[in-house]
């Protein structure tokens, strides 16, 4: 019976003495409550919150603004960037592409476009892995692989953004992506657009969208939806008559510590459109 006891206290012992660290390590998939009529969304109760803040991480953008931010994931081509690219340049939108290595090496020809007409390039990992299951090596090892391979296209060699692939985060993958000096980018209105086996048409696309609109949005979308390149023009002059403003992520306040406070990723103004 001793010896069962000193077994349990041991035990108990080696419990409580795991290193802190393990909640670091505790993974979430990102979540929100979604804005309704105007409504703020929240991430209050999703238990992840204080690691979003202190990570210096974006969620929103300033809400007292009607102000819109407009970031589109970009995995792989399904036959539509070109046409969202040309929205944004008719319609004078500024916008952040998130890229993976496949979309580097597969697209070269729309990153440089992307850039050409003044848009950012954001880091969505080279081989799109759940961070929160990879060594603080390997995470360094995505990142940069990435930044190298727009700047090798481009000649743009900073990179300031990330999104977390899948959306799958903890407290680990956001510091190790902060002190690498980017600033991780999550949002606050989004709706399932990125089967492209379940497109609903535009209508319902614009619905999602505009159900959402608040201000500060942060919008994300998956560049492989035919419905959102259908109906990005209509958004976007219906957000704008309801008095908001595209602002690129370059505008909002420095939010990372580990990046310089006048860094600037590339001219946020974006380029006019070619006169026929």
């Amino acid at each position: 019976m001793r010896r069962i006891f000193l077994s349990v206290v041991m035990a108990c012992a080696i419990s409580m003495s795991l290193p802190a660290a393990t909640s670091a390590d505790q993974p979430f998939h990102f979540g929100f409550k979604k804005s309704v009529k105007g409504s703020m969304p929240s991430i209050n109760e999703e238990g992840f919150k204080d690691i979003i803040d202190k990570n210096g991480a974006i969620f929103t953008g300033d809400t007292k603004q009607k102000e819109i931010y407009l970031t589109f994931d970009n995995g792989y081509e399904n036959g539509y960037t070109a046409s969202i690219l040309d929205t944004l340049q008719s319609k004078q939108v500024p916008a952040i592409f998130f890229v993976t290595g496949h979309y580097i090496k597969d697209q070269p020809e729309l990153i440089k476009r992307m850039v050409a007409e003044g848009h950012l390039i954001g880091n969505h990992s080279w081989s799109h892995p759940d961070m929160t299951t990879v060594s603080d090596e390997k995470i360094i090892s995505e990142l940069a692989q990435v930044k190298k391979g727009v700047a090798d296209l481009t000649g743009v060699q900073e990179m300031a953004f990330v999104r977390p692939p899948r959306g799958i985060f903890n407290d680990r993958t956001l510091r190790v992506s902060a002190k690498e000096g980017y600033t991780s980018v999550f949002w606050s209105a989004a709706y399932k657009d990125w089967d492209t086996k379940d497109q609903k048409g535009g209508e319902y696309a614009y619905q999602k969208v505009m159900g959402q609109l608040h201000p500060g949005t942060v919008l994300l979308l998956h560049s492989v939806s035919k419905d959102n390149a259908e109906v990005l023009r209509a958004i976007i002059d219906n957000v704008r008559k309801q008095g908001y403003t595209f602002k690129s992520l370059n505008d909002l306040p420095h939010r990372n510590p580990n990046q310089a406070k006048d860094a600037k990723q590339i001219p946020t103004k974006v380029a006019p459109p070619i006169e026929p």
